[in-house]
């Protein structure tokens, strides 16, 4: 319908008055046994789901926002970026008297019907939509119903919502110019899941970036983000032939991760093999030798998104904004490569 079903949607289609709409969706007398059956059936054809409904004509607003992670609940607590991230967008909504609804999902698809679930039993009053993917279905279905949303990510995966992001493209090349100029030839990249959008803009700028500086053996190994698969992604890499002398990680979990493995095969960083980490945290400061990052304020970023959001919810004239990009910070874990025996 293009926006939020209403008592009077559902009481135009019961044949009876949004009064007793009202009644039969609070569960309280005033309306036959009937007819509350029947005007629950339409509620729930047109949208209305009724352990919210209570919640849905009670008030115009909620006071809370939404966002679906679709990522293992173990995972989310090891994960210093949506920890910062979220910290940020709590910043902005305690100051605005707002809530964070947040919920952890399997799939993008579970997202849609959670959001969907959210908007048309109105227990938010707009989403932040993150790790978008290319033609992402939530686009489309959540756009379609009037839900109020900002996406995380580049405006070309954002459809009609406004959008926050970081270049992530300038940051991958400013990384892999960087280690090519420590002399680097070998540089390999750890990414997230390739179906991610930001992960596909990073894996274009690495490779684009290798061909102009005539890195030929440039390679990409996806992962899932994790540290298990970031240790997977490095043994692979460091057991090939062409073994890289420089390897970028997509987040600073997997770069730890990557270290370690580097320990357990004897291989010295950074002697032998230079590491860097994107997400710079504390994590990159506390192990030894310290890893070399891509800094990116997310703590910032999630401030950022939420203050967008709110203006979309203001009904302010809104456009999606670049947020302050990730900047390259030199420690221990980079050098030029070993000279050829």
């Amino acid at each position: 319908m293009g926006r939020r079903v209403t008592i009077r949607d559902v009481a135009r289609e019961s044949g009876v008055s949004s009064a007793a709409v009202s009644l039969a969706l609070n569960n309280r007398p005033g309306v036959s046994d009937g007819t509350r059956r029947r005007i629950m059936a339409v509620a729930r054809e047109m949208g209305w789901t009724p352990n919210t409904a209570a919640v849905s004509l009670s008030a115009a607003q909620v006071h809370t926002v939404g966002l679906v992670l679709a990522r293992p609940a173990p995972m989310l607590g090891r994960e210093p970026f949506y920890m910062e991230f979220i910290g940020g967008v709590e910043s902005v909504l305690l100051k605005q008297g707002y809530s964070l609804l947040l919920r952890l999902v399997d799939s993008v698809e579970d997202e849609v019907e959670v959001q969907r679930e959210w908007w048309q039993g109105r227990r938010v009053d707009g989403s932040l939509l993150v790790d978008l993917q290319a033609d992402d279905p939530r686009i489309g279905t959540l756009s379609s119903i009037g839900l109020p949303a900002v996406v995380v990510g580049h405006p070309s995966l954002a459809g009609p919502f406004p959008a926050v992001w970081t270049d992530d493209g300038a940051a991958i090349g400013e990384a892999v110019r960087y280690l090519a100029a420590l002399g680097h030839r070998r540089i390999a990249r750890v990414g997230g899941p390739a179906a991610l959008g930001h992960s596909a803009i990073r894996t274009e700028a690495f490779l684009g970036a290798a061909a102009e500086l005539g890195l030929a053996d440039a390679k990409v190994v996806p992962s899932d983000f994790s540290g298990d698969d970031g240790s997977r992604a490095t043994r692979s890499l460091l057991t090939s032939a062409q073994r890289p002398t420089a390897i970028i990680y997509d987040n600073d979990i997997m770069a730890v991760a990557g270290l370690g493995v580097a320990a357990e095969m004897h291989i010295a960083v950074p002697t032998e093999l230079s590491l860097l980490a994107w997400d710079d945290s504390q994590l990159c400061e506390l192990v030894r030798p310290r890893l070399s990052a891509m800094s990116h304020d997310v703590f910032r970023f999630g401030a950022q998104a939420a203050t967008l959001l709110f203006e979309v919810l203001n009904g302010s004239e809104t456009s999606s904004r670049p947020a302050t990009g990730p900047t390259l910070v030199p420690r221990d874990s980079t050098a030029p490569p070993p000279s050829p025996a």
